[in-house]
């Protein structure tokens, strides 16, 4: 009689100490568990020789990614009851170490051990990056990190962001279902704008353009002369063939160029939408420093970023492994605390800052649904393992955004000039309005 999913339930709880909160389906079409729960379908005994081999986050994603693991029922729903196990436990091989005192815990993972097979350790996916040997966040380490992330395909992102284009927080007015994702995303390419008092005549330097989304909204609605900048060639191909169809190629030019190369300044705005994640802890001084280099006195800088929860003890962060192996590698969470005091220490005057956090959640669930939409092309797009690395990262991060462990803000910042004016209004505006 098959009982694999009693046993393997079993153990897991006597490994964890606590009950398991979903309903688990074995390789033997046997189940256990909370009869109303998520199912967790554990498909062959190789997904549980990747849980063995690396305990925590980066076993299950692995396990996800390669289809050994997979859940039925509602994702948010499986996904927020797993994190009380996993991620908000901070399971990890330092973890499972410190579990593994306990005789129980370790006769549970000899029990696991015997059951998942052969104890051999399973490849990784393909999808998961192979790390090399060397210096994070040079020139080539960036592009190879950012070819990672951008040149999966222009359409799948096509598939998963919608007409827009745009892959980064949307500004919704309301919780209201019926407001498309192109107009919250045409919302806060337009609330940049008018944070940047972007006019005809003036020059916009676009930091991390991707698709060209920013750079067409700001010549096309504003006026402006743009440079986008992007380290994705895929990127850059979409954004100048969007400029010509627009017919924008007199106002906007798109490059391939690192930022850290853009020398035909001054600009009289600079927006960096959902880039400075990339830059890492330690450049990021010098990021701010080159930004206010490349601006007027007077010029304004917006920069929009995902920010995390500060730690007690931030010698402590580490980033998420899921993350930096399927998602953006060699990227790095930093408190919005930390961002104001680098840019204060680079010159700037930090004026304005938005937390617009529960608008990612939103945003976020609008491309999951997307992609669980038409599920069978992203995976011809791309792979199945790539299509479940999008489906698992965006469903975790909207529950994070949701429950506030990470967040997103918009901090608007000037290069004050010696003489003290700013050219800023005296008294704040509601930003998203238009002006009186």
């Amino acid at each position: 009689m098959p009982d694999a999913a009693l046993r393997l339930t079993r153990l897991l709880e006597q490994l964890v100490g606590t009950p398991l909160p979903v309903r688990v389906r074995a390789w033997d079409g046997s189940e256990a568990g909370p009869p109303d729960a998520p199912m967790l379908v554990v498909r062959n005994r190789r997904a549980l020789r990747r849980l063995l081999f690396k305990p925590g986050e980066l076993g299950l994603a692995r396990a996800w990614v390669a289809g050994d693991l997979t859940v039925e029922g509602d994702l948010y729903t499986a996904l927020e009851l797993l994190s009380g196990l996993i991620w908000e436990r901070g399971e990890d091989a330092r973890g499972l170490a410190g579990t593994l005192r306990d005789p129980q815990a370790r006769a549970a993972v000899r029990g696991l051990v015997k059951l998942g097979g052969p104890p051999l350790p399973p490849a990784p996916p393909r999808e998961e990056v192979r790390r090399r040997r060397g210096q994070l966040h040079t020139r080539h380490s960036d592009r190879r990190a950012i070819s990672h992330h951008y040149d999966v395909g222009n359409d799948f992102y096509g598939l998963v962001l919608g007409p827009s284009m745009v892959y980064s927080c949307a500004y919704w007015p309301a919780r209201e279902p019926l407001v498309t994702l192109e107009q919250a995303q045409h919302d806060k390419l337009e609330l940049i704008s008018r944070k940047l008092d972007l006019r005809p005549g003036r020059r916009l330097l676009d930091v991390g353009c991707g698709w060209g989304s920013m750079a067409v909204h700001a010549a096309r609605e504003h006026g402006v002369g743009v440079v986008g900048v992007t380290l994705s060639q895929e990127q850059a191909a979409y954004a100048r063939k969007r400029v010509a169809d627009e017919g924008l190629t007199d106002r906007v030019e798109i490059r391939v160029q690192d930022y850290r190369d853009v020398e035909d300044g001054p600009y009289d705005a600079i927006s960096s939408i959902g880039m400075a994640e990339h830059v890492g802890a330690a450049p990021y001084l010098r990021y701010a420093r080159d930004l206010h280099a490349l601006l007027k006195p007077g010029g304004r800088l917006l920069n929009h970023q995902i920010g995390r929860r500060p730690q007690r003890d931030e010698s402590e962060y580490h980033v998420d492994e899921f993350i930096d192996a399927y998602v953006f590698p060699d990227g790095e969470l930093a408190p919005v605390g930390s961002t104001v005091t680098q840019l204060e220490r680079a010159g700037f005057e930090v004026r304005d800052v938005e937390s617009i956090r529960e608008h990612y959640a939103l945003t976020l669930r609008r491309w999951v649904a997307n992609l669980e939409a038409d599920w069978d092309r992203a995976v011809r797009l791309t792979s199945p393992g790539r299509a479940r690395v999008w489906l698992l990262y965006m469903a975790a991060s909207a529950l994070a955004f949701e429950r506030n462990r990470i967040g997103v803000n918009q901090v608007l910042a000037v290069r004050t000039p010696a003489s003290g004016d700013s050219g800023m209004p005296l008294r704040a505006r509601t930003w998203g309005a238009p002006p009186a």
